[in-house]
C-alpha cells in the first residue's frame, strides 16, 4: 500500500514557529513521518478520519507525553493509496487539546471540506 504524507499550510506554519524553539524538531519530525508511513493507523482515533498522534521532542527531555501533539486527516482513495495530511502540530505545555470546533475550522482553511 502507498502512502503518501503532505503538510498543510497550518501544519508548516506552526512547524516552523516551534522549530525555532527546539533545535532537534527537524529530526523528531523525520522520525514521525517514518512512523507513520510505517503505520498509517499512528496515534488516537478522534473520527471522521481524524488521528491525534503523539511526537517527540528530543529537546524537551519528556518523551512524547511532553512532547508535541500533531492532527492528522486520512484520505484513502483506494485499496492501495492512502493519503495523510498533516493538519496540525501544537506543543503539548503550551495547549492540552484542540477542541473540535478549532479542527473544523482548520479543516476548512486548508480546503479539505466545505464550510457548512
Amino acid at each position: 500500500m502507498e502512502c503518501k504524507i503532505t503538510a498543510s499550510k497550518s501544519f508548516n506554519k506552526e512547524l516552523k514557529r516551534l522549530g525555532k524553539r527546539y533545535a532537534s524538531l527537524a529530526d523528531d519530525y523525520e522520525t514521525l513521518l517514518h512512523d507513520l508511513k510505517q503505520n498509517p493507523a499512528l496515534g488516537t482515533d478522534l473520527g471522521r478520519g481524524l488521528r491525534k498522534v503523539r511526537m517527540r521532542i528530543s529537546s524537551k527531555g519528556k518523551g512524547k507525553s511532553g512532547g508535541a501533539r500533531v492532527i492528522t486527516f486520512t484520505v484513502i482513495a483506494s485499496i492501495d493509496e492512502t493519503t495523510i495530511n498533516l493538519l496540525y502540530i501544537y506543543d503539548k505545555s503550551e495547549r492540552e487539546n484542540i477542541s473540535p470546533k478549532e479542527i473544523d475550522a482548520l479543516l476548512i482553511a486548508n480546503g479539505f471540506i466545505a464550510q457548512p
